[in-house]
């Protein structure tokens, strides 16, 4: 029935309904390589209005991650490219996941056995071991033999009243399958001809990739599937398949592959490629979907800053080029600082990361806190807007360099006589221009005001910098002095400033 309703939608409007598919397998955590995948999915599917679904392809039962699937939906939720259609959103289409719509499966399956385009294979897995090895040592690629194709209705028959184990195969013919891709152009595959016909449906009743993948493309009424250049020979298996089954296929864009900087290949064994890494670290989601974008093709230039509406925007599925895309991770801190600055710039979004920065503060430092005044949305925001262009994350200002912000230093009068004999005078007179007023109003005043204290105090303009760096902060770098001071404010620089003078 939930079938037939997307047939009358398609039916009553001008031109059939965009929908497209994400459908990773949950034997895994959700990597850069495919949220570069569903990102191009639902842009995709955002241009033209349409649906974009998140399908589970869990056949694998053995390689199966717990917690991977809800994992993967968790992602693309704070990747802020979201399902319309899923096991947790629900859809007129499901179920969602491939485990829980075996009947269908087993249902293509059996059409395929009745036409005549597939048939039973009893085939153990030793001999197929030994035609592997057999290929291997001819310099052959392996493929299975067909075999079983040349068996008689009534030796089948006999096999399946026996128990002997069976798997079905699907009928390749030798003929090239030709068809035109939005990427790769015509192209066409005599699969047949070189590979073996393929299981579709394995002993234990899970279907392959192949008739899975049809199957459901099928019945959740895809209109195009985008997906890895990984599939491209094998979509001449699936359009084959399509015509046994007396379906239409849908249209087919296959994406090329994301590869590290130096070519070789995104592997799920690098760490720090799974989404959850750079969420741990405070990489912005927009940040990723900018910078997985920006390695590759699909637009009409390759400039940086692209948040999602604009890459909605600015999407052209016909500038996708056919060479790999490279990933330049290397460039995360540029592409992360330019995004936050965004943020920051943004009043609503800031007022966000203030709260988030704030909790983020008491966590770190607790009791150690110099004053409440440090946790007001006010200061917060003010140590933002000055450090924006500077961080690529809000961790960043909890690390030591900026501990400053949120902790009083503790200076010894050694230290301070180590860095000058004019300390105090130096501590004096700053405060004497703090409080009469007027110099932290920006950084052009501020600076220029500091450089008349070096006459004052008889100091060199680095002597007094140092001392004040020191007095501030009690560190030897970091942002300049008269952003500390800034940053800070009038009150809490006199405060530390204070404690200089009382040594």
């Amino acid at each position: 029935m939930k079938i037939l309703r997307g047939v009358s939608r398609q039916m009553c409007t001008s031109r059939p309904e965009v929908r497209v598919r994400f459908a990773p397998s949950p034997t895994g955590f959700l990597h850069l390589g495919g949220l570069r995948t569903a990102l191009y999915n639902f842009l995709f599917s955002r241009q033209r209005r349409g649906v974009f679904i998140l399908r589970l392809e869990d056949t694998d039962q053995k390689r199966l991650v717990p917690g991977a699937a809800e994992h993967i939906e968790d992602m693309l939720e704070w990747a802020g490219i979201p399902p319309d259609e899923s096991s947790r959103r629900g859809g007129d289409y499901g179920p969602y996941v491939q485990s829980e719509r075996l009947h269908l499966y087993t249902e293509a399956a059996s059409s395929l056995l009745n036409t005549g385009h597939a048939y039973y294979c009893f085939c153990s897995n030793q001999r197929l071991e030994l035609l592997k090895k057999e290929a291997q040592r001819s310099g052959h690629a392996p493929r299975y033999d067909n075999r079983c194709r040349r068996l008689q209705p009534q030796q089948v028959e006999q096999k399946l009243a026996a128990g002997v184990p069976a798997v079905v195969r699907f009928k390749l013919h030798t003929g090239t399958e030709e068809f035109q891709d939005l990427v790769f152009g015509w192209t066409g595959h005599a699969v047949g001809a070189v590979e073996g016909d393929p299981v579709i449906l394995k002993a234990d009743g899970y279907p392959t990739y192949h008739l899975a993948s049809v199957v459901d493309d099928h019945h959740m009424r895809i209109s195009h599937v985008l997906r890895g250049c990984e599939w491209l020979i094998s979509s001449a298996k699936h359009l084959q398949l399509y015509r046994a089954l007396r379906w239409t296929p849908p249209t087919y864009a296959h994406l090329p592959l994301l590869l590290n900087r130096d070519g070789s290949k995104l592997s799920k064994r690098q760490g720090d490629i799974f989404l959850q890494s750079f969420r741990d670290r405070g990489v912005l989601p927009e940040t990723l979907l900018d910078l997985v974008t920006h390695a590759g093709s699909g637009f009409s230039d390759n400039r940086m800053g692209r948040r999602l509406d604009e890459l909605i925007r600015d999407f052209n599925i016909s500038k996708i080029t056919t060479h790999s895309a490279l990933l330049d991770l290397d460039k995360l801190e540029e592409f992360s600082r330019l995004h936050l600055q965004r943020r920051i710039e943004d009043p609503q979004q800031c007022v966000w990361l203030c709260e988030e920065l704030k909790q983020m503060v008491k966590h770190t430092h607790s009791s150690e806190i110099s004053a409440a005044a440090v946790l007001e949305p006010e200061y917060i925001e003010r140590v933002l807007q000055l450090r924006k262009g500077h961080i690529s994350s809000l961790q960043d200002l909890l690390s030591s360099t900026h501990s400053y912000l949120w902790v009083r230093p503790r200076v010894s009068q050694t230290q301070l006589q180590s860095e000058s004999a004019h300390a105090k005078d130096i501590a004096t007179a700053v405060m004497q221009m703090v409080l009469a007023g007027g110099s932290l109003v920006s950084m052009e005043r501020l600076s220029s005001e500091l450089k008349q204290i070096s006459s004052r105090t008889n100091s060199t303009h680095s002597s007094v910098m140092k001392v004040l760096r020191l007095l501030l902060s009690a560190q030897q770098r970091g942002p300049s002095v008269a952003e500390m001071m800034l940053s800070l404010g009038e009150q809490e620089v006199c405060v530390r400033l204070q404690k200089a003078l009382e040594l």
